[in-house]
């Protein structure tokens, strides 16, 4: 049975509750919005700030940015753990967001690699605390029924920050070309506004507890909960297909060798990615919550597909470069919400943080080795036969996911 905040508003014929998503997910997503306009308008400036201003090499970049990518997979895990041993996610979840925001103070004064590298991996650190517990705050206040939309209303806001970081900082730095610092500012800023609304606005929800007072017995945590056939059967498929799922970065690189228009705007290319994620956020959760979330995970790498088809044609241009864009957009809105909903959804309340957080882990681990290893056949096949040949396995194995996850759809869909 799952757990929900009273929710007011007119009633369907049927007497369920309208659907409606909660204003605790809509406050946890312009949290999750002005945190986003902080991490990602330094992300965005690192690569110039450390190659540039600095005067770092580019392995150093590399390095930098590995942990950028890879820390906060380490510590997923051990967030959903505390925040299901506490039965306290916001609290939990504040935490990584306050060191996250602490690290852009250190950013002010740090400027060696050591200092750049550490600075990174705590915010990082940070990101990997709070997932889970936040994604167990918005399912302790959602419906069941609406839970894809829910994240999808939870991901559109936190992707309006993922467009705007980048944007911020690009209006500073073409006004103020070496104004590395003022980004710094503003960012803090925002991060800091983010978490004065998480500790004042969002209430401490406790999920066991509110399981407890609806007549559910109150179960301990365990840690066999993560061996469960429903959840291990969808990290075997999220993980496969995380594995096939080339980083953005990649497919840019494609674009930009092929057309003078991606080249030129290659630093927006994450921002046009975002405004169609952005787009498309809201409607496919709330497609996923009636067709069934885990056939719309799968087939939402069918949109993946066809982003590799448009980096692989052997012609460029505005059109193939937007379109390809928009179809990376609709990807992430198929799936990353939804993969939040599938695993609360395979996961008991006592264990739902810890149980999301094994899924996001899975993922990220999986999307590591897959963009490593096509970044090894990149250099040994060329570009073009290397998207060819990660297109070719990922199209042999959605047909093949989506009868792996029939008992998910079964359930998955209200």
């Amino acid at each position: 049975m799952y757990i929900s905040l009273p929710q007011r508003g007119p009633r369907q014929k049927t007497g369920a509750p309208a659907a409606r998503v909660s204003s605790v997910v809509v406050t946890l997503g312009v949290v999750s919005m002005l945190t986003d306009i902080s991490s990602e308008s330094v992300a965005s400036i690192l690569p110039l700030y450390i190659t540039g201003a600095l005067g770092l090499s580019t392995i150093a970049y590399g390095f930098i940015d590995g942990i950028y990518q890879g820390v906060s997979a380490i510590v997923r895990i051990g967030g959903g753990w505390a925040s299901d041993r506490t039965d306290n996610p916001k609290w939990v979840a504040f935490f990584g967001y306050a060191a996250s925001a602490a690290t852009k103070v250190g950013l002010l004064f740090v400027s060696g690699f050591a200092g750049i590298a550490s600075v990174i991996a705590l915010d990082r650190l940070g990101k990997g605390v709070r997932t889970a517990p936040r994604d167990a705050l918005i399912t302790a206040s959602s419906v069941p029924s609406n839970l894809g939309r829910s994240f999808g209303v939870h991901r559109m806001l936190d992707t309006i920050g993922a467009a705007g970081g980048p944007l911020l900082a690009f209006l500073i730095l073409f006004f103020v070309p070496t104004g590395y610092h003022l980004v710094f500012i503003v960012s803090l800023g925002f991060a800091v506004v983010g978490v004065v609304i998480l500790g004042l606005v969002v209430p401490a929800i406790r999920p066991r507890r509110q399981s407890a007072a609806a007549g559910e017995p109150r179960q301990p945590f365990r840690w066999r909960t993560l061996a469960e056939p429903r959840l291990r059967r969808l990290m075997f498929t999220a993980g496969i297909l995380a594995v096939l799922t080339v980083g953005d970065g990649f497919i840019y690189l494609v674009l930009q060798d092929r057309s003078p228009f991606a080249a030129q705007w290659f630093p927006l290319l994450y921002v046009g990615t975002n405004v169609a994620f952005f787009i498309f956020a809201v409607p496919l959760g709330r497609l996923a919550d009636r067709f069934g979330r885990a056939r719309v995970f799968v087939l939402g790498h069918v949109a993946l597909l066809g982003a590799y088809a448009c980096a692989a044609l052997p012609v460029g241009g505005a059109a193939v470069t937007v379109a390809c864009l928009v179809l990376l957009g609709a990807f992430y809105a198929a799936t990353d919400g939804v993969l939040a909903a599938l695993a609360s959804e395979a996961t008991p309340p006592e264990n739902r943080a810890t149980g999301i957080a094994a899924a996001q882990t899975v993922v990220a681990i999986g999307r590591l080795v897959g963009s490593t290893a096509f970044g090894i056949l990149w250099f040994a096949v060329g570009r073009e036969l290397a998207v060819i040949i990660v297109a070719a396995a990922l199209a042999a194995a959605i047909p093949a996911l989506l009868v792996m996850v029939r008992p998910l759809a079964r359930t998955s869909a209200v």
